[in-house]
């Protein structure tokens, strides 16, 4: 059994700081669950652990793939696995970190085998407006269109891929493999860990400190000199804003309001998702010191490891 845990939750909980500081004092590494930090180049606008972070203990998959390369949930699904059977081979616990919900879910639960992309019929989804994807979607498949994020043009387009090319409803071919699957590369890993959180003030001030902070430390330099980016890097939020701000499309004002703005949605989303998603065993840090979440998650370590070893 790979020996895994998994600390998870919404962005701008504190994440980073607290999963390095328990990897610290177990000696494990840490692998990031995060869509956008695993692209080089863009820390700030990803807002990547700082260099004191990092130095606490060994992170992969952070800054492992170039900007114009496309990242789905079976290739980090693929990358994270060998990076946990490399860190167990050295005797240590892996600790999975992050807030995107489906790479987490791909390894708890696996993935089915899904129909790769036809470019065709991406060509042609892609012409299509928001309203005519949604409209197609909820006539096909009314259950995944109930479920995805609407405004997110890449999901809409993919599922509807997905149910052209297999006559099913994408809800139903996106199913986890059975958990009794045994040997496989890709069996789940149990989900052992724990879902951090915050108060919605608290966690919504701290998003909008964060988001200035990335403009006083000089994330628009940082999105004026980047390449061309893939589809899945481009849904980072705030890369769209701060190209028209650069274009002269929108204020610095509005430029600012409008990353807040779209990183507390998202926020709010993720603990939607991570509530109704997940068993992880819910920790508020908005009760707690830093130092007493740390401790009260290596507590929680030391209880698993004695059930799992019963």
């Amino acid at each position: 059994m790979r020996r895994a845990f998994f600390i998870v939750g919404p962005t701008a909980t504190g994440k980073s700081e607290l999963g390095a500081d328990v990897a610290r004092e177990v000696n494990a590494e840490i692998i990031s669950a995060d869509a956008f930090q695993i692209y080089c180049g863009l820390d700030l606008l990803t807002a990547k652990p700082d260099a004191s972070t990092l130095a606490n203990a060994p992170h992969h998959l952070i800054g492992t793939m170039p900007l114009y390369e496309e990242v789905n949930a079976e290739k980090y699904r693929r990358a994270a696995t060998h990076a946990i059977n490399e860190i167990n081979s050295r005797g240590r616990l892996a600790i999975i970190l992050g807030g995107s919900g489906l790479y987490i879910k791909a390894l708890t639960h696996g993935l089915a085998p899904l129909p790769g992309a036809d470019p065709k019929l991406r060509e042609k989804l892609n012409a299509m407006s928001l309203d005519e994807l949604r409209l197609q979607l909820l006539k096909r498949d009314p259950e995944a269109a109930r479920k995805i994020d609407t405004k997110n043009r890449r999901r809409l387009v993919r599922a509807l891929e997905i149910c052209l090319l297999t006559g099913k409803p994408a809800s139903e071919v996106v199913v986890p493999r059975r958990r009794d699957d045994p040997g496989l590369p890709g069996s789940p890993i149990p989900a052992t860990g724990v879902f951090v959180f915050r108060g919605r003030e608290e966690l919504y001030a701290r998003i909008n400190q964060r988001v200035e902070a990335m403009f006083e430390h000089g994330v628009i330099e940082e999105v004026r000199a980047a390449g061309a980016t893939s589809a899945t890097a481009s849904q980072m939020i705030g890369l769209r804003e701060i190209r028209e701000l650069l274009e002269g499309r929108m204020s610095l004002l509005q430029c600012i309001a409008q990353i807040q703005q779209a990183t507390r949605r998202y926020a709010k989303r993720q603990l939607t998702w991570f509530r109704r998603q997940t068993s992880f065993l819910p920790l508020n840090l908005s009760l707690l010191s830093h130092n007493e979440a740390v401790k009260w998650i290596l507590l929680r370590m030391l209880s698993e490891v004695r059930t799992r070893d019963d």
